[in-house]
């Protein structure tokens, strides 16, 4: 079954450099059959949308702005979003905005059964970023479309790549033990997965790594281990607290 998802795109508060990195991305995580950007096209700072909605085949939805200091686009936004949901025609959202006014929406969604992704930048405000299943920053895509960072090396642009610190660390070892056997070990694909449950905008990108794996053995306080998959010939990797964090 293919996974449909529901684009919506807030044009007053995006840049429109990235759309073919953020379409790129959605992809990864299903098929984008409705894809829509809400905004005011009367006005001049959103001319630079055009030809990119036309390349990708987003829809413009125009929303005028009816009194100053008063964000209508939200609302419009909002509105189509719930039509969407109850015409059960998508399995999730995709939200794209760094404004705090979704938070509610998303929740909602996710309350409806939706799996719910966001986009946005860096300064978007928590309460936003946690109501999504995942949230990813416009920075990263924004990254790899000057060239992917080394993973060996870890090299990047300070705006764009975070350092890793103690709290992230601590995560990724208290995952660790939430998902190991007796002897220790946890299977990677189940390690990744609860950290996203716990920390929604956790991502290797933000810490200049494409994988999980490469920024785990760049820590150093974890084993690592590979065994055979007897149903692929990808094999299984496995991780391991060397000691507590």
């Amino acid at each position: 079954m293919n996974f449909n998802l529901a684009v919506l795109i807030d044009g007053d508060n995006i840049p429109s450099a990235y759309i073919k990195e953020m379409m790129e991305e959605i992809a990864k995580y299903g098929n984008p059959t409705i894809k829509r950007i809400y905004g005011d096209w009367t006005r001049p700072h959103l001319s630079k949308w055009k030809n990119l909605l036309l390349e990708n085949a987003i829809t413009p939805i125009q929303q005028y702005g009816y009194t100053t200091g008063k964000n209508a686009t939200d609302s419009a936004m909002i509105i189509d979003a719930m039509d969407i949901l109850y015409s059960e025609k998508v399995h999730g959202f995709c939200l794209v905005s760094s404004d705090s006014d979704f938070t509610r929406l998303a929740t909602r969604l996710r309350e409806a059964g939706m799996q719910v992704i966001g986009i946005g930048e860096k300064k978007t405000p928590n309460p936003f970023i946690v109501a999504c299943d995942k949230f990813i920053y416009i920075e990263i895509l924004k990254n790899q479309s000057k060239g992917a960072v080394s993973e060996s090396e870890k090299t990047a642009t300070k705006d764009s790549v975070d350092k890793i610190t103690l709290k992230e660390i601590k995560l990724i070892a208290t995952t660790i033990d939430d998902t190991s056997d007796d002897d220790g070990w946890a299977f990677l694909g189940d390690v990744g997965s609860l950290l996203q449950k716990k920390q929604t905008n956790f991502d290797p990108r933000n810490y200049g790594f494409q994988k999980l794996t490469p920024l785990i053995k760049s820590i150093g306080k974890f084993e690592i281990e590979q065994r055979e998959n007897p149903k692929s010939k990808h094999k299984l990797i496995f991780v391991k607290n060397k000691s507590r964090v």
